[in-house]
Formats: C-alpha cells, sequence, structure tokens
C-alpha cells in the first residue's frame, strides 16, 4: 500500500486535479491520498488558505470582506464547473465556506483554525468526486470520523498517540480514501490545525498508521537538490538521502518537505519519496532510514537568513558551575528559544533567530546578563546568516573542514562562527547575510564540481 500526497500546486485548478486523478488510477497501491488547498496558478495568484486567512481576519476585526470569500467560492465554482462534477456538490462546498465563516467567534483561535482547514477539505470533496465520475471508488474521509485526534493548540496541532490504532483502521478499506490534510480535531471536536504546510504532516503520519510500503510527496519539482538552484543554477539532484540529512538541511533553509512530516516516517521505517506530479518520469529523491553504502560524502549545502548571536565573555567561566543554566534560564524568562551554543574557555556564543530578539528585548537581555552573571563583555551580532554542509558520509570523510574554509577563504568571506553539530553529519557556519550566496556558491564548486566531472 502507499499513501500519496498532492501539494497546492498540484491542485491548483480542474487541469490538475484530473491529472492527480490520472496519477492515482494508474497504481492500485495509491489507497491512500492526501490532498492539501488549491495553490497558486500563476505567480501572481493567491493561495486558497491566505484568501481563507485573510477572510478570518476580517471577520474577527469585525470588517467582513465578504469579497474574499466571494473569491474562494468561486475558485472552487471554476473547478467544480470545469470538472463537470454533480451540481449539488458546488452547494454542499458553498454552505460549509459561509457556516465557518458566520461560525462563533469568542475564541479567534479556534475560529481561524477551523475556517483556514475549509480549502483542504473541500479540496479532499473534489478529488473524491472526480475519481467517482471516472467510476473509480474514490471516497471522501473526514479526519474526525477517521480519528485524526491531535492536542488542542490551535495553529500548532500535535498528534495525540492513542489516533495510531484509530487510523490504521484506513488500511482496511478496499476503496481510495481522499483524506484533506493540515489538521485533525481535538477530543473536544475542535478543528485544530498543524503548523503551516502541514498536510506533509498529515501523509506521514497515515503512512505510519497504516504501515504503507512508501510515502510519495507529490511536488512541483523533479527532485530535492544539492543547493538552492536559485543560486545554484542546473544544481546537482539528490536521487538519495537519509532523513538525518533531510532534517539538518530542512532547518537551514529546504523547503521541499516540512520538516515536522520526516517523524513519524522515521519512526516506522517508511521510505518517502518525493516525486513531481508534472513529471512522472523525473527520477526524484528517496528520503531513506539509513545510508546507502558508497553515498557520497557531502550530500547538501543549505543555509537560511536571519540569526544573530548574543556572545558572552567572562574570566574563569569555565570554572563558574551552572554559568551556562543560568544563562539560558534568562532566555527562558524572556520566552526566547535558542537554536546553537558554540563556546570557548572563557566564552560563549547563544545563536538565535532575529525575529525573536526585539530591540527592547535585546537591551533586557543584555542587562540581565551583565548583571545577574557578572559578565565581562556581552554583545549582539546581527545580520547573520546560517550556511550547513551536510552529508552522512562526512563522519568517515577527512578534510571536509578544510575543503570548507578554503571555499570561504577563496570567495572572500569572513567566518563569523562554526560549530559542527554532535552527530558528525553536518558543519554550521555562520557569515553575514550580504556573504551568504557567494559562499554558498563557492562551496558548490568545492563539492561537488567533482561529482559534476564524474569523479568519486
Amino acid at each position: 500500500m502507499k499513501v500519496a500526497k498532492f501539494g497546492g500546486s498540484s491542485l491548483a485548478d480542474a487541469g490538475k486535479i484530473a491529472k492527480v486523478c490520472d496519477i492515482i488510477v494508474a497504481d492500485d497501491d495509491r489507497r491512500i491520498v492526501v490532498v492539501s488547498a488549491p495553490g497558486k496558478r500563476h505567480t501572481a495568484d493567491v493561495k486558497i488558505t491566505d484568501h481563507l486567512i485573510a477572510c478570518g481576519e476580517h471577520a474577527l476585526a469585525g470588517t467582513d470582506d465578504a469579497g474574499t470569500l466571494d473569491t474562494v467560492i468561486e475558485r472552487f465554482s471554476s473547478i467544480h464547473r470545469d470538472l463537470a462534477l454533480p451540481s449539488e456538490l458546488l452547494e454542499t462546498i458553498e454552505e460549509n465556506f459561509r457556516s465557518r465563516v458566520e461560525a462563533d467567534r469568542t475564541y479567534p483561535d479556534r475560529y481561524l483554525d477551523a475556517l483556514k482547514a475549509a480549502g483542504e477539505d473541500n479540496c479532499a470533496r473534489l478529488v473524491a468526486a472526480e475519481l467517482q465520475k471516472r467510476g473509480y471508488p474514490g471516497k471522501y474521509v473526514n479526519p474526525g470520523d477517521a480519528g485524526m485526534l491531535v492536542s488542542a493548540e490551535f495553529g500548532q496541532a500535535r498528534l495525540l498517540p492513542e489516533s495510531y490504532d484509530k487510523l490504521a483502521r484506513l488500511g482496511e478499506s478496499t476503496d481510495v480514501t481522499i483524506f484533506p490534510g493540515f489538521f485533525g480535531y481535538s477530543p473536544d471536536g475542535d478543528v485544530v490545525t498543524f503548523s503551516r504546510g502541514g498536510s506533509d504532516i498529515t501523509g506521514a503520519i497515515l503512512a505510519a498508521a497504516v504501515k504503507a510500503e512508501v510515502y510519495e510527496n507529490f511536488t512541483d519539482v523533479d527532485s530535492v537538490f544539492s543547493v538552492d538552484p536559485r543560486i545554484v543554477p542546473n544544481a546537482t539532484p539528490i536521487s538519495e538521502l537519509t532523513y538525518r540529512e533531510m532534517r539538518e538541511l530542512a532547518y537551514a533553509g529546504f523547503s521541499i518537505l516540512h520538516d515536522e512530516a520526516i517523524l513519524p516516517a522515521v519512526k516506522a521505517g517508511i521510505p518517502i519519496q518525493i516525486r513531481n506530479t508534472h513529471c512522472l518520469e523525473a527520477p526524484g529523491t528517496t528520503i531513506l532510514p539509513e545510508q546507502t553504502p558508497g553515498q557520497s560524502r557531502v550530500t547538501g549545502i543549505a543555509s537560511a537568513p536571519g540569526f544573530c548571536t548574543i556572545y558572552v565573555s567572562k574570566y574563569l567561566m569555565n570554572r563558574e558551575v551552572g554559568f551556562g543554566r543560568r544563562l539560558l534560564q534568562i532566555l527562558e524568562e524572556e520566552e526566547i528559544s535558542y537554536q546553537h551554543s558554540p563556546s570557548g574557555i572563557d566564552n560563549l556564543s547563544i545563536v538565535l533567530r532575529e525575529a525573536e530578539m526585539s530591540v527592547d528585548k535585546e537591551s533586557r537581555v543584555i542587562d540581565r546578563i551583565r548583571n545577574e552573571l557578572q559578565a565581562d563583555k556581552v554583545e549582539v551580532e546581527r545580520g547573520l546568516a546560517l550556511i550547513m554542509v551536510v552529508g552522512e558520509g562526512m563522519h568517515y570523510s577527512v578534510g571536509i573542514a578544510a575543503r570548507a574554509t578554503s571555499a570561504f577563504a577563496e570567495s572572500e568571506v569572513n567566518i563569523e562562527m562554526i560549530n559542527q553539530g554532535s552527530s558528525e553529519i553536518s558543519m554550521m557556519f555562520g557569515v553575514r547575510e550580504e556573504d551568504r550566496e557567494r559562499a554558498i556558491q563557492t562551496l558548490y564548486r568545492a563539492f561537488f564540481d567533482d561529482v559534476e566531472d564524474g569523479a568519486s
């Protein structure tokens, strides 16, 4: 059995939905299909979910924007019309949208989650109806009816463990289950969404629940590339990578797969295949539990801007018991999560996402560190980008750090920070944001030009 998930770009209009249905019926093993809400039809278009969020925010502000809701309904009406589906289905979809907009607004987060989830929910109805029109046993299944129980953390749902036994029953159906992604139901019966892009999570959960042979994640790219093709055109595609590599790369900017979607598949040991809806002959990328023997030393290079560091120096810091704990406690009390913490004997740096460090918070944190920890020096440096060099094979290869630092020197990029993960499958560098693209291009030449030339 295969679980297949189709993203919003694969479901943007009637023609693409028809193509998705062609893919479903082409393989009898695709018995559980997870769908997103319709995405952009072209660059200037707006995703259905974004329309719904705007609609909900207007409603909560008391400035109901009927035009936005009408735009959503017209979009679904157009798909319905072009697919020539039964008229009563459109009536059901329109009523579903309008009832959610007009629902109780006492609890804004609950209200917004119910509205945001309507895109996926109604898109699943369209896909199921198209399959039925073709005489194929497609069946819309509501997540609540299937047992997708999640925590009542609106916008950040977590699956409750008891869901797996309930969801496993989906594997017993002889029909093709069309399942809306992105949301589940709390024990109290409220719609609760995962974080944005959470249809990936839904697919991985279902694959784990039914013990699928593979989890196919269909999108609009041929494969995962070794580096962002916008920075390095014609970047080398990755045929295989491990769960750990994908997690590291996703953290640092690879956006092919929602990084939280990896966890259910990891626990169940189920391979994930990234495939292009519009180019099925493309090889795609397979994400595996373990490395295949002979895999290259470096798998990918990822980067993300928007970081800052707090540099703290104090003489004999290494002898002061509890210094690090008290420093992190200050950040906890200020509701700041830290990302990395490279250290020396008398100094350490805390790497943070810049968005979490407002100007007011920065001033308060600096004062607290100086006064409570008696630090000799406290500085905040903004405008940093992190670059991750990732590969399971790095653990067994000599000279990776030397090649990387030589590449930085060649591109005349100063390394602000360097840190190797304890897993030894990644090496992280901090550089100025304005140097990021130049550094990545040079790193790519250092690690991948020999691959393109046919060297091992």
